[in-house]
């Protein structure tokens, strides 16, 4: 029995076991249908059965005879859904957008049929999309699109293009990301991890696999599965789930059937599996030799200052101003029991980055040697020219591709074990190998931002001013270190005397990555909540308490839009009674100014057209479409006119997407590889204008005649130059950006639940280049941020250091029902100086959320919680 698949027949499975997702994706070619959580959760895998929405990773493939599928690519393209998602920019990485689209034109096509063309209610597109995450966070512009679509508005086409030029890929399920496309006679890599929290690995019974037989790559060598050793010399296993090995076979069933069957043989060691025990005079220490410090995996965006060991303590690293003196200040204050000294201890918990595409590699030798990667990551350079080290390769011989990356958040640098895995693995089986880690992968060994426990002192003087800060943080990153969360408090609020201390506790739990805005939200988590206990006890409004401690020019003109918000000056006032109680918090942000001095952008004429090229990489932040932008608005050209390129490492180099750096470093070598491009122009057709827009005609003229010219622009250097050298294409620049939110909160006193209702997020990063784009980077990190100080929390068996919490149930990242309605202001001055005028402000947007929303609670219910998550049963605790 047959399946019409989009109005076509096609044949049905041939018999029990796989899901309806891998049949469509592996059997049918349509590779819209993406596979996340694997359990139901997400909604990325939704399509149509008989015209009512399925998941189809839980769906058996045999179930699918006899019945009618329509899939992403069977809506055409013109359905006024997939129109209105386009025009709304209600998508940022596009992994999750397909199935949003599917899901959204059934709901939208039901509803015009029983109300005709009416937009519905927030809370009603809500339930209608309960069953669909996006870990970007694009919820306010999918709001807006299926309201739209309800409404008739797309049901034409519209002649305006999409803010985002690869809008109609993602919206189309046409994008194709890394585990879309293979080669031919792929193989399929599955890891074989720890059972253990610490043991030395004594053996690796292969079972039925063999392992390499030389250092080179393989001939072909039938099916027998191959497997890899992926521990290294040091033979000693650090946490539960740390990668042993790994094995590949001709397809998944095998694979993982060969995994089963390699045996591990342990020597155990003891181990810590949380930071009290491993603080704990004469606990297990996990690197007793300094060799095995120094190699200690960092979760750190930059370089790790050092510091000194003390058993599994390390630290501190301090940096102070008058730190002698605001010591003394708050001891004293603390000895006569100083009623403006705000001294209090906060913590937060693991948050997992779970982007929802995972970390997935498809890896191949060529019959030459050369190296061939299709890999989600963040770094197309970075990758290449580790890959080119570690198997001692000329770089031009390492080829990578990233054309769609499904999120990252900090969590794809680097050689990961999935690029490791799935290299060795082909040079093995002589084949192409895909590894691409499961949703219990995800959670448990891809990243996370780590758990802390930070310790806050302010001391005000008699006038209210900022007399002395300190701040203590330990960073809990299991393995791992690289803890800064007190050293961005140092750069809060004046300059008053303060000492600050980072100290990072290590266990033998999974080690953690920089996720977006590293350390800041746990710092702001601290530091806002202890100034509005200030504000407090000083009996003064909390924005006009930062606003006098606050000496940035740019924070505090957001400070004065903020007092003007009505959300700020009608909230209520007092202590409030009864189940529901409203409040409105408000929380401050800075971020490090980032960039990347070797940023470049190529033009080149190719068969009349322009074409841009770059080895940079778009996470969903929308880079493609800024480097679009600034060239067709510096040239005066129209978009069709050009093609935009990335992802290649063959291209030119392009920046890495991390550190808020991407497009403040990209955005101007495209501007500058635009001028230099109309120079070359001029030289061919005498009527391209020195400035403004080109006329069409002699655009035609000059394309023409300028067939095969290639020019590149630089990033260059800003007016007064950077605070630091080029580290390894990242540089420090001068000012910091700044944000403002402020929250709105509803708290059921009887239940214990918050349910955010409105926030305002202010932010100051000088020029915005794509504004639509920008917002919606804005109103995700408010998604991510309430995520944070609400739901995220990482669970590990305290008896064997396993993670509990590696599905998307146990998981929980917010949905459309959870987020507030999101307005984003953006002062755009302050960074003249700066080539583009603008800097990055990916993190600086999500560092204050989770504060906001703690302080908003304080101020509906008088309970100030500290620990994050603001679970119901802390809260209720708190109230009683």
């Amino acid at each position: 029995m047959d399946v019409e698949v989009n109005g076509s027949s096609c044949p049905a499975p041939d018999g029990p076991g796989g899901t309806a997702a891998d049949h469509l994706r592996d059997r049918l070619g349509l590779t819209g249908t993406k596979v996340a959580c694997g359990s139901g959760v997400c909604g990325a895998c939704t399509i149509l059965v008989d015209g009512s929405p399925a998941v189809s990773c839980l769906l058996p493939a045999d179930g699918l005879a006899g019945r009618a599928v329509t899939t992403v690519e069977g809506l055409g393209g013109d359905h006024p859904v997939q129109r209105a998602f386009a025009a709304h920019d209600a998508l940022q990485c596009g992994y999750c957008t397909p199935g949003f689209v599917v899901e959204a034109s059934a709901f939208v096509d039901t509803w015009r049929a029983e109300h005709g063309d009416t937009r519905p209610d927030r809370e009603t597109i809500a339930d209608a999309m309960a069953g669909h995450l996006c870990r970007c966070g694009a919820y306010e512009g999918i709001f807006a699109a299926v309201a739209d679509a309800c409404a008739g508005t797309f049901d034409e086409a519209s002649e305006q293009d999409p803010p985002r030029i690869d809008a109609l890929d993602k919206v189309t399920g046409r994008a194709e990301f890394t585990a879309d496309r293979l080669p031919d006679g792929t193989w399929e890599g599955v890891v074989v991890r720890s059972a253990r929290a610490h043991a030395r690995v004594l053996s690796v019974d292969p079972g039925g696999a063999r392992p390499p037989e030389a250092d080179r790559p393989a001939p072909a060598a039938g099916t027998a599965p191959v497997l890899v050793d992926l521990l290294g010399p040091d033979r000693t296993v650090r946490y539960v789930g740390q990668p042993i090995a790994a094995v590949a076979a001709p397809t998944a069933e095998a694979a993982r059937a060969a995994a089963a069957a390699v045996t591990i043989g342990y020597d155990p060691l003891p181990a810590v599996l949380d930071t009290g025990a491993a603080q704990t005079p004469g606990a297990p220490v996990l690197y007793p030799t300094r060799a095995e410090q120094r190699a200690a995996p960092s979760y750190s965006e930059g370089p790790t200052p050092p510091a000194r060991w003390n058993g599994n303590t390390r630290g501190p690293s301090t940096v102070g101003w008058r730190g002698t003196t605001a010591l003394r200040r708050v001891r004293a204050a603390a000895d006569r029991q100083d009623p403006l000294l705000v001294a209090q201890e906060y913590t937060t918990a693991t948050q997992v980055h779970s982007a929802l595409e995972p970390h997935v590699c498809v890896a191949s030798w060529d019959d030459d040697g050369d190296l061939r990667l299709r890999v989600s990551t963040q770094g197309v350079v970075q990758v290449t020219d580790r890959a080119a080290e570690r198997w001692d390769l000329p770089r031009e011989r390492v080829h990578v591709v990233t054309e769609f990356v499904g999120g990252g958040f900090g969590g794809k640098n680097g050689l990961s074990t999935d690029v490791v895995a799935a290299v060795e693995l082909s040079r093995a089986a002589g084949a192409p190998v895909r590894v691409s880690l499961d949703r219990a992968e995800e959670l448990t060994d891809a990243g996370h931002r780590p758990g802390t426990r930070t310790r806050v002192a302010l001391l005000a003087d008699g006038e209210g001013r900022l007399s002395a800060m300190t701040v203590d943080s330990y960073g809990d990153g299991g393995v791992s270190t690289g803890s800064n969360t007190a050293t961005l408090a140092f750069l809060m609020y004046g300059r008053s005397p303060r000492r600050v201390r980072d100290f990072d506790v290590v266990t033998n739990r999974p080690p953690g990555k920089p996720m977006r805005g590293p350390g800041g939200p746990p710092m702001a988590w601290a530091l806002e909540q202890a100034v509005d206990e200030m504000a407090l006890r000083l009996g003064e409004d909390p924005l006009a308490l930062r606003a006098r401690w606050d000496g940035n020019p740019k924070r505090r003109a957001l400070y004065e839009k903020a007092a003007r918000l009505d959300l700020w000056r009608s909230r209520p006032r007092g202590a409030r009674t009864g189940r529901f109680r409203r409040g409105v918090g408000v929380a401050a942000a800075n971020w490090m100014y980032l960039l990347a001095p070797r940023a470049k952008v190529e033009l080149s004429v190719e068969d009349g057209v322009l074409v841009a090229r770059s080895a940079t990489q778009d996470l969903g932040t929308g880079i493609r479409s800024v480097l679009s932008d600034v060239v067709t608005e510096r040239l005066g050209v129209p978009a069709s006119a050009l093609r935009v390129e990335i992802g290649h490492s063959s291209s030119v180099h392009g920046t890495g997407s991390y550190g808020s750096r991407t497009t403040t470093s990209m955005g101007p070598a495209a501007a500058q590889a635009a001028e230099r491009m109309r120079a070359a122009l001029r030289e061919h057709a005498p009527d391209v204008p020195a400035a403004g827009p080109i006329p069409e005609r002699a655009l035609k003229e000059a394309l023409t005649g300028a067939e095969g010219v290639r020019v590149v622009g630089e990033r260059g250097a800003d007016r007064w130059g950077h605070l630091s050298p080029d580290m390894g294409d990242l540089a420090l620049g001068r000012g910091l950006s700044g944000a403002v939110h402020v929250m709105e909160v509803e708290v059921d006193t009887l239940l214990g639940r918050v349910r955010p209702t409105r926030c305002w997020a202010g932010i100051a990063a000088g020029r915005v280049y794509s504004e639509r784009l920008a917002r919606n980077q804005c109103e995700g990190a408010v998604v991510q941020g309430v995520g944070y100080a609400l739901f995220e929390e990482r669970r590990d068996d305290p008896a064997t250091g396993v993670v509990l919490t590696d599905t998307m149930e146990d998981y929980r990242i917010p949905g459309m029902g959870d987020v507030p309605e999101t307005e984003v202001y953006f002062h755009q001055e302050g960074f003249e100086h700066v080539r583009g005028g603008g800097v990055g402000l990916g993190e600086v947007s999500v560092v204050g959320v989770a504060a906001a929303l703690g302080n908003a609670v304080h101020d509906a219910t008088g309970v100030r919680l500290r620990e994050l998550p603001i679970r119901p049963d802390r809260l209720i605790r708190g109230l009683r």
